[in-house]
């Protein structure tokens, strides 16, 4: 059976299981023992292996599976979750979003078995929550921790970072650490199943840390007749030995308390600057580089040969409410026709009544309005599609930078059209690193500064007007612009005695110039300058802007406002030099009549005072290059426009009044410019150029 053709209804059931699972796992890990997120988890894998299976894609299905499995022995009781297993299932998800990825690129799943994932499950299936998360376990398996022969006969291991905080911190809380290396018997002929019941009886007694072997070198047999474990406990020592000395076929047990002090790593000597820099250039990721990329490149040639790649985001899921608001308006249509019609037909008979006509053309325009409106508003999808998966970003950012945060998120529900949700997840997505890795302080400044320990970043999203904000707050040490200053000097932006003059707006927008960056190294999450240029240029494509408020010490507020839709806007129409121009009416707040002796000067510029505001002047005549006026008129028509809190009046020639219009692209030869961001057809065929305000700015 041919399936390919139901390749994009996969594609798009298979994105709404993935986020169900990432939501219902963040709640899982501070919720371990919810009977009902687990049974959701449970059947949103079992979902995905069967639509894997039916498409043909095997690597998918089998992965799945295998979380189906560890789930079914979670709703038995047979293991626990913790912390390790949630990091595991968090790996599992990336690896099926980049089979779909890949599935979206050449509709195949790619040749990534993710086998040792696989065997991550498989160990917490056979040896209960003692396996490492996979990244964990790779690097254990890339470089070994090194044994030191003890006196004692205890093998003591090396750490990474990692561990040895999560060591520390399990003393700190008043617990015992204890190493043992347990021993078996030189005739024994299972080692990994004796290895994996000394796991289980000391899980009974409290947390094992960090062992040597890996997990999966275990599974495999791949030690000698000893192995080590750190264990976390509140219980005894001897216990705990008794226990591990109960399984059968163990030799002997060798045992100690220790302290974090002891697995505290000794610095080595610092490499050649040659080496230093070679290093970096091999771990420095891309900064802002999605993991779906990678799986794209990876297929690059098998998309390149497939010439029949499906083209994906092209479904949009609509409110049956919706639907049938829309078919009401179809059916108006075809009465206000017929109408149209028989009026036609009483024209020719020489019964026509010009007053009816006129009536008909009124409610025809009354339901193309509203038919537009019903189109639009099913083109609307929520921008919850977007958001989702923030938390779990915000999750992972927290544990990698070890900084206590979390993200409450509000307004999910506002619509966006599909064309700017589509685009906005990027530029969201760099604001709330930002956040993160910069707002946010670590927990010993929060303390010193009497805030709490865990950092709040806040996403809320509203519509007001024709627009959507869109607000992302954290509660961190703020910007600060003296710092910056200096940044913009040293780079040669602003001279020292300009900076002193400039206003925190001024200084603010430093930072959204390309390659700008205060980060002090450069890391996989930030430091490479390419964030906020990359939120301001695409949200600005968008037709949107974003401002920014901050107040040292207590947050950074970054605002984007953007259009309701891309398609089809109210605007005002209005003439300047007989040619005719559209305002986007979002853009705005009022029509003045300004006599020219209210014309001030601020360092040459005219601007005008209006209701406790200085607003400054631009003649739109002279922006567009148009021949100027052989006289002065007594009284000038303004048009004051708004971008964030920033204000502009527009000196126009004459108003003509507001209109629908539908936005066409200027196309690429002329997309330089710098004042104009489309252009429309009127009903008599005049095309109007459509002013971009926030160019005006």
């Amino acid at each position: 059976m041919d399936v390919s053709q139901y390749l994009d209804i996969f594609i798009d059931e298979t994105n709404g299981h993935i986020q169900a699972l990432n939501d219902n796992i963040m709640i899982l890990e501070k919720e371990p023992e919810n009977k009902d997120v687990i049974n959701e988890i449970f059947r949103a894998a079992h979902s995905l292996k069967g639509m894997a299976g039916t498409m043909g894609f095997k690597k998918m299905q089998r992965l799945t599976h295998d979380m189906e499995n560890v789930f079914q022995e979670i709703r038995n009781d047979n293991i626990k979750v913790n912390s390790n297993l949630i990091d595991i299932l968090f790996s599992c998800l990336d690896a099926i979003e980049e089979y779909l990825e890949t599935v979206k690129a050449t509709s195949d799943e790619g040749d990534n078995g993710n086998e040792a994932l696989i065997q991550q499950l498989n160990d917490y299936l056979n040896g209960g929550a003692t396996a490492a998360p996979a990244e964990e376990a790779v690097e254990t398996k890339a470089a070994p921790a090194k044994e030191e022969a003890a006196s004692d006969g205890l093998s003591h291991m090396e750490v990474d970072d990692v561990t040895y905080s999560k060591i520390k911190e399990a003393q700190e809380s008043g617990l015992h650490i204890y190493e043992f290396t347990v021993h078996i018997q030189k005739d024994c002929l299972l080692k990994a199943a004796r290895a994996f019941l000394v796991f289980k009886a000391v899980e009974d007694f409290g947390e094992i840390l960090a062992y040597n072997p890996s997990s999966q070198d275990i599974e495999d047999e791949k030690f000698d007749l000893d192995f080590s474990l750190v264990v976390a406990s509140s219980q005894e020592l001897q216990p705990i030995v008794d226990a591990i000395k109960a399984v059968s076929e163990i030799e002997g047990v060798d045992a100690k308390e220790s302290s974090h002090e002891e697995f505290m790593q000794e610095e080595e000597p610092e490499a050649a600057p040659e080496t230093k820099q070679e290093e970096t250039k091999t771990e420095c990721k891309p900064a802002e580089a999605p993991k779906a990329a990678k799986a794209t490149k990876k297929s690059a040639k098998s998309a390149k040969a497939n010439n029949n790649k499906p083209v994906t985001a092209r479904t949009v899921r609509v409110d049956i409410e919706k639907l049938d608001a829309l078919m009401n308006q179809v059916s108006e249509l075809i009465i206000a026709k017929n109408s149209l019609v028989s009026l036609s037909d009483s024209e020719q008979n020489g019964e026509g009544n010009n007053q009816s006509f006129h009536d008909q053309i009124e409610y025809l325009e009354r339901i193309t309005t509203n038919l537009h409106e019903s189109v639009m508003k099913v083109r609307m999808v929520p921008i919850e599609s977007v958001v989702n998966k923030f938390p779990r970003m915000i999750r992972d950012l927290s544990r990698k930078l070890n900084k206590p945060m979390e993200l409450y998120m509000s307004g999910e529900e506002t619509e966006l059209d599909r064309t700017v949700v589509d685009q906005i997840g990027d530029p969201l997505q760099h604001l709330l690193r930002n956040s993160a890795d910069h707002g946010i302080e670590s927990p010993e400044e929060r303390k010193k500064a009497g805030k709490p320990e865990t950092g709040s970043i806040i996403l809320n999203a509203f519509q007001e007007g024709n627009n959507v904000i869109i607000e992302v707050k954290d509660d961190g040490a703020g910007i600060d612009t003296e710092k910056v200053k200096e940044k913009a000097i040293e780079r040669g932006l602003v001279t020292p005695e300009q900076a002193e003059i400039l206003t925190q707006k001024e200084i603010i927008d430093f930072l959204f110039m390309p390659s700008f960056s205060m980060a002090k190294k450069i890391t996989d999450i930030s430091g490479r300058g390419v964030g906020l240029d990359v939120v301001k240029s695409n949200i600005e494509a968008l037709g949107g802007d974003v401002t920014v408020k901050s107040v040292k010490g207590t947050g950074t507020t970054f605002i984007v406002r953007l259009p309701l839709t891309l398609a089809i806007i109210q605007a005002l129409m209005v003439e300047v030099r007989d040619e005719k121009y559209a305002i986007a009416l979002g853009s705005i707040q009022n029509i003045e009549n300004i006599p020219v002796s209210d014309i001030k000067y601020v360092q040459a510029e005219e601007v005008i005072h209006l209701r406790g505001m200085v607003i400054p002047l631009i003649r739109l005549d002279q922006m567009l290059d148009s021949a100027p006026s052989e006289e002065e008129p007594d009284n000038l028509t303004v048009v004051i426009v708004r971008k964030g809190d920033n204000y502009a009046g527009l000196v126009v020639d004459d108003l003509i009044g507001q209109q629908e219009i539908v936005i066409k692209s200027l196309g690429k030869c002329i997309d330089n410019n710098k004042i104009i961001n489309g252009a429309t057809i009127l009903g008599d065929g005049e095309v109007a150029l459509i002013i971009d305000v926030n160019a005006i700015f």
